[in-house]
């Protein structure tokens, strides 16, 4: 029987359990995919630590490319042997073989292997919701882009730089900012150090930022609202240091008619147009050869909980793929 990394309970790493599962054959409208690669992504923390609840015991991880072993009835887009990837659900893709709405998934094109595949779809699809629609970025702009060494991080600053804009990112340590700076960011700013507010306004002559890129959270929020233009926007799609505290709203006011937004990739790929749109559009730059997606960690499927404690304390950067 296939396997499945699962879990009972919220809390650390050590809830996640590799499991035998029992893989049903696909039914109308599904795929039942084996899986090659699987990806490793912050939201995978949130749903196992209960931040975002989920109903127990559940499968996890949202981003993984495989091969279609099966097609269920009506399913006429794909083939058995198609490459696959997706990254909108259901939950369950650290799994050797999983069923997946084909209406969820997108074929891999020639030219794109199955690690890259799993490393950048959550990644890169996010990364063209934040640059293309949250916020339209445009030749000129100043953008600032917090942890520019993580996975979406490295997509973003080589993305920013391709569309024109003059990219500043927040990173860790020293290395990291050399590996942010190799990827299209123009001024990297090691936080540890460094006041990155102040940073900011020396980099800009005090003009600062049209957009702020934050997936921090609480460490990091109401500074980035310093950090922005009147007129500008905080797009805060993560929270690694935790939730933001609640704040008053008329603050955005007083700060410059500040413009905030939470997005999800969910809604912005809730449609089949969308997600095939969007991406098309990831696969698209990265077989140009603008955007190139590096995959810097790799550990076996089985071992899990080990590669979510090297994200959580930050001692990756890029993507991390868990090879099946």
């Amino acid at each position: 029987m296939p396997h499945a990394i699962r879990f009972a309970a919220h809390g650390g790493p050590e809830v996640l359990r590799w499991e035998e599962v029992n893989v049903a054959a696909a039914a109308a409208g599904e795929l039942r995919v084996r899986n090659t690669a699987v990806g490793l992504n912050y939201i995978d923390i949130y749903h196992r630590e209960g931040l975002y609840p989920v109903p127990l015991p559940s499968g996890i991880g949202l981003e993984a490319a495989g091969v279609v072993v099966e097609c269920g009835p009506g399913v006429t887009d794909f083939a058995p042997g198609d490459r696959v990837a997706g990254a909108s659900g259901p939950l369950g893709a650290y799994a050797e073989e999983r069923i997946v709405p084909a209406d969820r998934v997108v074929k891999i094109p020639d030219g794109i292997g199955d690690a890259q595949a799993a490393s950048m779809m959550l990644k890169g699809m996010t990364t063209h919701y934040l640059l293309r629609r949250t916020y339209r970025v445009q030749p000129g702009d100043i953008v600032l882009i917090h942890a520019a060494a993580g996975g979406v991080g490295l997509i973003a600053c080589q993305w920013a730089k391709h569309l024109g804009a003059t990219v500043i990112g927040t990173v860790g340590s020293d290395e990291k900012a050399a590996l942010a700076a190799a990827h299209g960011c123009d001024h990297p700013i090691v936080y540890a150090r460094e006041d990155f507010v102040a940073r900011v306004a020396g980099i800009t002559g005090g003009r600062k930022c049209n957009v702020v890129y934050d997936s921090v959270g609480r460490d990091t929020f109401m500074k980035s609202l310093d950090c922005l233009r009147p007129l500008g926007t905080l797009v805060l799609f993560g929270m690694a240091s935790g939730p933001v505290p609640a704040f008053e709203p008329g603050i955005l006011g007083t700060k410059g008619s500040l413009t905030l937004s939470r997005p999800s990739l969910a809604h912005y790929t809730a449609t089949r147009e969308d997600l095939v749109a969007t991406a098309n559009e990831l696969f698209d730059v990265v077989l140009k050869g603008a955007v190139k997606i590096e995959v810097n960690q790799t550990v076996p499927l089985r071992e899990a909980a080990a590669a979510q404690r090297a994200l959580t304390a930050r001692k990756t950067t890029g993507s991390t793929v868990m090879i099946v």
